[in-house]
């Protein structure tokens, strides 16, 4: 039950990073007619650093820590499929 959970939340968050960095990326076009330069690598890097610290706290903390593990896990893999979905796009 409880990996379900987590699975479940960790896959909103991701979801929902997704979603909202599009739309920041299709309001900033429009806008502007360009995106901000370097937005996809700076997305890259914070992912690294979320999945980096994922895996650590989930081999360093108890059940306790489940929610801010569940949160590093989606912003990471979140960020991870935004560039994935933005490449596909382009």
């Amino acid at each position: 039950m409880t990996k379900a959970v987590r699975a479940l939340r960790i896959a909103g968050i991701a979801l929902a990073f997704v979603v909202v960095f599009t739309i920041s990326q299709q309001a900033t076009l429009a806008r502007s007619g360009e995106t901000v330069p370097g937005t996809l690598w700076a997305i890259g890097a914070l992912s690294v650093f979320f999945l980096v610290g994922a895996f650590a706290t989930e081999s360093s903390q108890g059940p306790e820590a489940n929610v801010r593990k569940d949160l590093l896990w989606g912003l990471g893999c979140g960020g991870v499929l935004a560039i994935a979905a933005h490449l596909v796009s382009a």
